[in-house]
């Protein structure tokens, strides 16, 4: 007994003083990556800071600045001061005295450019996500030519924004295509709502892919086994989609119509080259642009309501519609 108990301690000990090196190597391992990875980092952060923060700073504190112009008192030049508010209750239409803005007044224009926004922005993504789930359904399956098939749906999404615009301007010209197709006279450019039709359907034959894309993936995630048990189970094709497939891609759908709804929010480049913005077709880009124009302060203030306004409506979407790609993908791991 007197012989073993030391042998015990001593080998205890030993393995003890032999782990000891090898933990603090491993610490100091841990140490050294995490400062590699902080200053790997660094330039990007820093880049993302020059890029994002200072522009988006910037653009909050010009937004309560006053833009230089005439003084209607004195009629003498005056350079801009602190302005408060001003701008907003300008842009959001307050010095109406509680009525309606008469046109061309900037409470006119920023309400009028929202509901044109958010007229495409609604319209736009329902057609997208219709067409582009029916088309990501049909690409899921197996069948001769599918790689063709996929490729070719892309084609619409890699051609840039303003290539598209400029042939669709062609495509709804008063001699143009659509015209010619269909026996019509319709000056699509021309008036209010052939205008916005024409833009909608620009945008949903160009980005509908993307769409698509974004669905597809969300579908090969979903185990074939599912589909055969359903079926054995005695399960209709409407029950497997309302059941099955429609609960299990909603990650990924949540997800895909969150990015097409931001990106609408903030489309300038098809009514800008297609109409200009004219016929009530100014969404609130554009409305930005043209008003950088006249006065960059009062250009901040509607930016910074633009940037408000989608970022509320991102936090909607991931707080309370499940739009959370974190989120979705962690939990898939987890499974």
């Amino acid at each position: 007994m007197s012989t073993e108990v030391p042998t015990r301690a001593g080998a205890k000990a030993g393995q003890a003083t032999h782990h000891m090196p090898g933990r603090e190597s491993a610490d100091r391992k841990q140490v050294t990556q995490g400062r590699w990875a902080s200053l790997l980092l660094a330039p990007t952060l820093v880049l993302l800071a020059v890029v994002i923060v200072y522009p988006i700073v910037n653009a909050v504190v010009m937004s309560f600045q006053k833009d230089a112009g005439l003084d209607p008192a004195t009629g003498f030049f005056v350079q801009g001061g602190f302005a408060g508010f001003d701008n907003y209750i300008h842009w959001l239409g307050q010095q109406c005295n509680g009525t309606a803005c008469p046109p061309g007044t900037l409470g006119a224009q920023f309400w009028s450019a929202m509901g044109t926004t958010f007229f495409f922005t609604i319209v736009t993504v329902i057609l997208e996500t219709v067409l582009g789930f029916w088309m990501a359904v049909i690409m899921s399956r197996t069948f001769r030519g599918r790689a063709a098939v996929r490729a070719a749906v892309l084609v619409p999404w890699a051609i840039p924004t303003a290539v598209t615009a400029k042939l669709f301007v062609f495509v709804f010209a008063f001699e143009g295509i659509v015209n010619k197709l269909f026996g019509s006279q319709i000056l699509w450019t021309g008036s209010e709502w052939p205008a916005k039709w024409a833009i909608v359907i620009s945008d949903v034959w160009k980005t509908t892919p993307f769409m698509a894309l974004l669905i597809l993936a969300g579908l090969q995630l979903i185990p074939d086994e599912v589909y055969e048990a359903a079926k054995v189970d005695g399960a209709s094709a409407w029950q497997r989609f309302t059941q099955i497939t429609l609960p299990l891609v909603k990650p990924a759908l949540m997800v895909a119509i969150l990015f097409r709804t931001l990106d609408v929010l903030r489309m300038y480049d098809l009514p800008a080259i297609m109409t200009g913005g004219a016929n009530n077709t100014t969404t609130l880009s554009i409305l930005v642009v043209d008003q950088i124009r006249e006065g960059f302060n009062s250009a901040g203030a509607i930016s910074t309501l633009t940037f408000l306004t989608v970022f509320l409506v991102a936090f909607i979407f991931v707080r309370f519609l499940g739009a959370n790609a974190v989120g979705a993908a962690t939990s898939s791991g987890k499974k």
